[in-house]
């Protein structure tokens, strides 16, 4: 199967990230990475089943909880969840289309490439310096992190931007290339982290999710190798032997 038919098969809420939910162990980490705390106001765009605003609320001890979440069905049921919380509320909005000024957290985790450009230049205007924005996985497009525990990103206003990826890269991984080793850590930390692959699972999804890391290395022209390494011949042979994902298609020719 290749893979474009593997993940057309997938629901594009997960793919787009607009229905992924977090653990409280990820989410309590996260929040210790931002160093949230009783002067912040928190708002997360997209916050889904709402675990993060009752964190945010009742541990980290913020101003203000504030989830913004576009689907109607899921934010009467986030906002039941929270209804006895006195500093925190669910927003049934278009994140897009809401005042941000007041945000001194923000918990920004999609990735549709035309979203993130019209957050940015949303953040860019709305948002006080010294507000912090918290992603997982890269920073918003091309932005510099202040802080970096990876999986977690942390940018503060005013925003720095990298003049390409070579450039970003450096910033989060203290290299300008990334070699399947490195690929290997970044998706294993990743996996670590975020506490949502069942044991059974993570040997498959590690071998996939670094392949995906250094594939797009490899295309963006940052991968250390100067030809393809034999681990990346052999793992794609084993996911297209046992798993019939063919991810061969994805790698460009240098």
């Amino acid at each position: 199967m290749r893979i474009k038919k593997f993940l057309s098969s997938l629901p594009q809420s997960v793919l787009n990230g607009d229905e992924v939910t977090l653990y409280p162990g990820p989410i309590r980490r996260l929040f210790e990475f931002a160093n949230l705390g009783s002067s912040d106001i928190f708002y997360h765009l997209g916050c889904g089943s709402s675990e993060s605003i009752r964190i945010a609320h009742d541990e980290f001890k913020v101003k203000k909880s504030i989830g913004v979440e576009i689907s109607k069905k899921v934010a009467i049921k986030a906002q039941r969840k929270i209804s006895h919380l006195m500093n925190a509320q669910i927003i049934n909005k278009d994140f897009r289309k809401i005042n941000l000024s007041e945000a001194t957290v923000i918990f920004f985790w999609f990735t549709d490439e035309k979203m993130i450009e019209q957050m940015i230049r949303k953040f860019e205007m709305e948002l006080k310096d010294g507000a912090r924005v918290i992603t997982m996985w890269s920073p918003p497009d091309l932005m510099i992190p202040s802080k970096t525990e990876f999986p977690f990103m942390l940018c503060q206003k005013p925003f720095k931007y990298a003049k390409d990826v070579a450039e970003q890269i450096t910033t989060i991984c203290g290299s300008s290339c990334i070699d399947f080793t490195a690929s290997w850590y970044l998706a294993e930390r990743y996996i670590q982290n975020l506490e949502s692959v069942e044991e059974r699972y993570i040997r498959f999804v590690n071998i996939f999710q670094s392949l995906i890391i250094w594939i797009n290395a490899w295309n963006a022209g940052i991968a250390c190798e100067e030809e393809i390494p034999p681990p990346v011949d052999a793992y794609i042979g084993i996911l297209r032997t046992f798993y019939n994902i063919d991810l061969s298609s994805l790698i460009t020719k240098k």
